[in-house]
């Protein structure tokens, strides 16, 4: 029940997305380490668990394979966004659909296995942090997906536009899961 509340209380705000951006964490609940690539668990590197950066294929029930960061949860590009390699989402937006940032002095996310590097590319928000895309895509998660696998954003209308997952193809997924 209070997952519901928290999903309502988020879907009802109704911010422009406009304003002061604030710098999201794009930390989650750590889930357990394996060497898959399925969104539900968390991809490795030789050198142990992959960063949350990381850009990874994982497979989402009733969706298929689709983007993940770096501990299995999925990532949303934002309508809005129109594939122009810059962020409309900042202030509540931002709060409720965490871009997918890198930390300082990185500048590249890394491609797992299935992403094609040649579509990764990274983009200045408002607030100096530099986020990731794929194929001009900003990249977003989901602060109501709890764990790794899950998509409860897929074709949300949230916060001044629709939400949809992306393949590692760069094909935006406008269907309801």
């Amino acid at each position: 029940m209070a997952l519901g509340s928290a999903a309502a209380l988020l879907l009802a705000a109704c911010g422009s997305g406009s304003g002061t951006a604030t710098t999201a964490s794009t930390a989650k609940p750590a889930a357990s380490s394996t060497t898959s690539t399925s969104a539900a668990s968390t991809p490795t590197t030789a050198s142990g668990p992959a960063p949350v950066y990381q850009v990874n294929a994982g497979t989402v029930p009733k969706l298929g394979t689709v983007l993940v960061d770096g501990q299995g949860f999925t990532l949303y590009v934002f309508a809005p966004d129109k594939r122009s390699g810059s962020s409309t989402c900042s202030g509540q937006c931002a709060k409720a659909w965490p871009p997918l940032v890198l930390p300082a002095g990185v500048s590249q996310a890394p491609a797992g296995p299935g992403v094609k590097a040649s579509l990764l590319g990274t983009t200045m928000r408002q607030d100096g942090t530099v986020q990731v895309t794929y194929d001009k895509w900003p990249l977003y998660l989901w602060v109501i997906d709890s764990a790794p696998g899950q998509a409860t954003g897929q074709n949300v209308n949230n916060l001044g536009g629709k939400w949809y997952v992306i393949t590692p193809d760069g094909k935006v997924i406008t269907k309801s899961p």
